[in-house]
């Protein structure tokens, strides 16, 4: 026996020392896990984590959970032999702590070879497959959890603990079982948790040899496929059966209904399909207290008999296709409910929720809609519930009486409320806040309401998430709400009408993540209070106020700030300094008056995705310093007055976006963008870039839209961009370009929405963990339904581009974007003919090579512009007659041949060709038809009129001149003749010359006098 100085049954001296041990393995300096084990000669049986027996004082139970310091290396080794003393442990809990084994093989062995040793937890830390062979040796162990570490493969070893009630393997690699063989060991097994591991259906099919088996829990696994009941016939005695987010067959539904003694279910996300008498074996299922249906493809009505298992206590039957109309009587018998999901089916309408009126144990009540066809009746004039809520869904619901149901008015323990897009109309229901002061998330967002937002005087310290975006609600924001909400960390209030300024108490908000308040009327600036007094913030939008001054006079401390949008405000000065927020992923002050010139500490954000500053009064070039943001997914910095060329290092990985646009950009296209193989849209318009455009684009293989109008680029187009086999939409428009087309143009397929339209980046605020701390505690399964992490968008970066075609200038985006294709060649020197090759893009719907020297003519192959909508080609030198198989494009709607010089019949005035106008032939005089009022058969005969006077005119002429010249040397000589005969005659003929000689040379001479002075 045992003696010491606490009498015959205190703390042995060998355990307290070890306790002493496996303190300082587990932590070194301050260990605030063991406060208590401190003294040496104090009794450890007192200690906390420590119980004793009662009869020898030695130690029987372990909690060594969660107590390694979190500041110790990452992975710790398990010294086993610190356990060796315990001779009597019955219970040791080793969860959490970050262990691996090591190599200490010796003392494994020791402390795997505690006799009197039935519960070992092991879960959640870092232990291989090398733990499985020592644990052999446990031979009285009942419960064993190895949930949550690093086993992979199979578990064969784990057959040989034949006293084995638990066994929780979840959260590994696992994906074989043990043998048939080996489960014949296993007899006394009742609880069996396989989640979350590699297993496929032989792994059930397997366990139906465990008859002692009790819970069975195999979810979020890869069972794929049906089983026999021959197979699992001996699990019919389960009470629990979880096979959550596998893939199923409904086979597995005549199995379940054959176990009447289940109590809880769960066949969550299995895509199981099935209608009404399908579902209808659940019934057969008189002891269930709960079942999860939800995530699956069940459809038609819930059958009735569901209302007469009595024992139900949690009920999730959403996100399945279950329609109709839901009767009271469902759920008048089911009055031990505390969970009821109906959330996310297709019901037409639902009982009044006076029908719950009796339900005294009811919790958690979801009817969000999803599909906005949910019809609550109207309810009866007064009831007061017997029940006391803790979570209310009614969202995306069509309510008659359109106002907030009346039973909330006798609700004091609300933590979730949830309203949300059911045009709810009247004041905003301040009161809710006020009865319910544990209210924890407030969802009013989209609906009709309006009034003020008024707050609780007293502190409301456990709201963590208000969401009241897209009402009508007005007046001031409340100057209270630091200290109405002072741990609020979700607010958004956008959409709404509010104005004045914002309060500098929202800088009292410490734990604020997210703040919203765009689309309002707000003016005024942002205080210095929120800029330096929420060191969490980590999402701030004030886009589309009436907010202006200088953003923020001084540097911020916003340390957290990863997504900072000010667009379409009236914000002058400078670009703040926010390198203290080194984390900063968005930035958008885009419509504003910002001005001077781009900061180099941007370059220092290389968690930067989207960088948007469009319309401004941004100068100066663009910092060597941008080369480093590696994240840089969108760029926008068009219609600012940005100079300079482009930095040859810029050349993101991640980059999808580039707007340039409508700035003073200068010089070549070096090598910026060649390393930027995701680049989709790439805009450069109106600037003054300069030199060829270059061969290495082809080297964009993602390339979608290509925008380099109104610059000086000069030289040929290069045959490179036939390799841009992405490309929807090409616009070289008003540059110097020269040379011919390239006929390999035919190899770009012009796919349409392929890239551009759809490809879109959404940004999302994932909050890090439920703002709402409650939980509905079930009994054996885990409810999905109640997990509600919402993702919260903050901006949807649709590619956009705007392109000139049918005589206008549109900015297509979206789905407008996702449908459009088109080449833009116009104003620029372009010679030679236009390759037949071009016919062979069948997909484009615009076509523009007007305003260039193009001659030959127009090829008849161009009828296999199939899709094309406006096909430009006026203004060049083209030749010949329009080809008649143009007729065939029945989609055109734009067609202009003007100032060219054509020649013959138009053609046919049938399908589209007979909308056209005179003005898209205008210029070419040799065309003829109707249209031009101009007869071709007349036109014709004056043609060849023409053809044949002019050989005759030829001729005509020639004797004309031979004529002319014989009559002038005749008359010449007559004249030479008579003069030389009469000597009077001669004598008054040169006197007139000799007059007329003076007379011109005097008045010559005058002038010449006149115009001297």
């Amino acid at each position: 026996m045992k003696f010491s100085r606490y009498g015959c049954f205190g703390c042995f001296d060998e355990e307290r020392v070890a306790l002493l041990e496996l303190k300082a393995s587990f932590c070194s300096t301050d260990c605030s896990s063991f406060p208590a084990w401190e003294d040496e000669e104090s009794d450890c049986c007192g200690w906390e984590r420590v119980e004793c027996s009662n009869t020898t004082g030695r130690v029987l139970k372990l909690f060594l959970n969660n107590t390694r310091e979190s500041s110790q290396e990452e992975y710790s080794w398990l010294n086993s032999s610190l356990f060796v003393p315990f001779m009597e442990l019955q219970l040791l809990n080793l969860s959490t702590n970050m262990l691996n084994l090591g190599d200490d093989d010796d003392g494994l062995e020791r402390v795997f070879k505690l006799n009197n040793l039935e519960l070992l937890d092991f879960s959640n830390n870092s232990l291989d497959n090398s733990i499985l062979t020592s644990l052999t040796e446990l031979s009285s162990l009942k419960s064993l959890s190895l949930g949550s570490n690093t086993l992979e493969g199979s578990i064969q070893e784990l057959a040989a603990l034949h006293n084995l009630e638990e066994l929780d393997l979840s959260n590994n690699l696992l994906d074989s079982f043990i043998t048939t063989k080996g489960l014949k060991n296993l007899t006394k097994l009742k609880v069996l948790n396989l989640k979350t591991n590699s297993f496929n259906i032989s792994a059930l099919k397997s366990l139906g040899i465990l008859s002692s088996l009790k819970e069975l829990y195999l979810g979020s696994n890869k069972l794929e496929g049906s089983v026999t009941l021959k197979e699992m016939n001996n699990l019919r005695n389960l009470e629990v059966l979880d096979l959550s987010s596998n893939n199923l067959s409904s086979s597995i539904l005549q199995i379940v209904e054959l176990m009447t003694s289940l109590k809880a279910l769960s066949l969550r996300s299995n895509g199981i399909n099935g209608s009404q008498p399908v579902v209808q074996g659940f019934c057969k299922l008189k002891n269930l207290q709960e079942l999860d249906l939800s995530d699956n493809g069940f459809e038609g009505s819930i059958p009735p008999c569901l209302g007469n298992l009595t024992s139900l206590r949690a009920l999730d039957v959403s996100k399945n296709r279950f329609s109709g109309n839901l009767d009271s009587s469902l759920f008048a018998g089911l009055l031990s409910l505390e969970f009821l999901s109906l959330s996310h089916n297709f019901f037409q309408t639902f009982p009044p929720i006076s029908s719950f009126a009796n339900h005294s144990k009811l919790e958690v009540l979801d009817l969000t809609c999803g599909n906005n066809t949910l019809l609550l009746e109207n309810e009866e004039q007064s009831w007061v519930p017997s029940f006391q809520l803790k979570v209310f869904r009614l969202s995306s619901c069509r309510l008659k009486t359109m106002s907030i149901p009346s039973f909330l008015y006798h609700q004091y323990d609300l933590r979730v409320v949830d309203l949300s897009d059911s045009n709810l109309k009247g004041d905003f229901p301040s009161w809710l806040m006020k009865n319910n002061t544990r209210l924890e998330e407030l969802n009013l967002k989209n609906n009709s309401l309006m009034g003020y937002f008024h707050l609780p005087n007293r502190p409301n310290i456990f709201t963590s998430a208000i969401d009241i975006s897209n009402n009508h609600l007005h007046g001031q924001l409340p100057s209270n709400i630091s200290v109405s909400l002072p741990n609020i960390m979700f607010l958004n209030m956008s959409w709404n009408s509010f104005g004045g300024s914002i309060p500098s108490s929202f800088g009292g908000m410490r734990n604020l993540l997210f703040l919203d308040l765009s689309n309002n009327s707000i003016t005024g600036g942002i205080p210095d209070d929120l800029a330096m007094g929420c060191p969490s913030l980590e999402i701030l939008i004030l886009s589309k106020n009436g907010l202006r001054g200088q953003i923020f006079p001084r540097v911020p401390n916003l340390p957290s700030l990863t997504h900072f949008l000010l667009d379409g405000n009236h914000f002058s000065g400078k670009i703040p300094d926010l390198s203290n927020s080194s984390g900063l992923e968005r930035l958008d002050l885009s419509r504003n008056s910002i001005s001077g010139k781009l900061p180099g500490w941007i370059g220092n954000m290389t968690n930067l995705e989207a960088l948007v500053m469009p319309n401004n009064h941004l100068e100066g070039s663009i910092p060597v310093d941008f080369c480093f943001l590696d994240a840089l997914q969108l760029l926008d910095l068009s219609n600012n007055n940005l100079s300079g060329s482009l930095p040859s290092c810029f050349s993101p990985y991640s980059l999808i976006h580039v707007h340039l646009q409508g700035n003073h950009l200068t010089g070549p296209l070096t090598k910026a963008f060649t390393k930027s193989m995701d680049l989709a849209t790439l805009d450069l318009r109106n600037n003054n870039l300069s030199g060829n455009v270059p061969d290495w684009i082809s080297m964009l293989s993602g390339l979608s839209i290509l925008l380099l109008k109104e610059n000086h680029f000069q030289g040929k187009i290069p045959s490179q961009l036939c390799q841009l086999s992405k490309i929807t939409i090409l616009d070289l428009s008003h540059n110097n370009l020269s040379g011919h087309i390239p006929s390999c143009l035919n190899k770009i397929r012009f796919r349409i929405g392929f890239r551009s339209g759809k490809y879109s980046m959404i940004t999302y605020f994932q909050p890090p963990t439920q703002f709402s701390s409650y939980l509905y505690h079930s009994q054996y399964i885990e409810l999905s339904s109640q997990v509600n992490l919402n993702s919260y968008p903050i901006a949807d970066d649709k590619a956009l581009a705007e392109f000139t075609t049918k005589n206008r200038t549109d900015i297509y985006k979206g789905n407008f974007l996702y449908s459009m294709t088109g080449i833009d060649l116009s104003s620029n020197k372009l010679t030679g003919t236009i390759p037949p090759e071009i016919g062979d893009l069948s997909l484009v719907r615009a076509l523009n090579l007007s305003h260039n020297s193009l001659t030959g003519p127009i090829p008849a192959a161009m009828s296999g512009l199939k899709n094309i909508e406006s096909l430009d080609l006026s203004y060049n030198n083209l030749t010949g007659a329009i080809p008649g198989e143009l007729t065939e494009l029945t989609s055109l709607a734009v067609f202009s041949v003007a100032y060219n010089n054509l020649s013959g019949r138009i053609p046919d005035m049938r399908a589209q060709f007979g909308t056209f106008l005179e003005n898209s032939y205008a210029g070419n005089p040799h065309l003829c038809g109707s249209l031009l009022k101009k007869n071709c058969s007349r036109a014709g005969e004056e043609e060849e009129e023409a053809d044949e006077g002019g050989e005759k005119g030829w001729t005509e002429r020639g004797t004309f001149f031979v004529s002319f010249g014989a009559a002038y040397v005749g008359v010449f000589l007559g004249v030479a003749a008579v003069l030389y005969i009469n000597g009077d005659w001669r004598e008054k003929w040169f006197h007139f010359v000799d007059v007329s000689f003076k007379s011109c040379c005097w008045f010559v001479m005058h002038l010449a006098r006149k115009l001297s002075c």
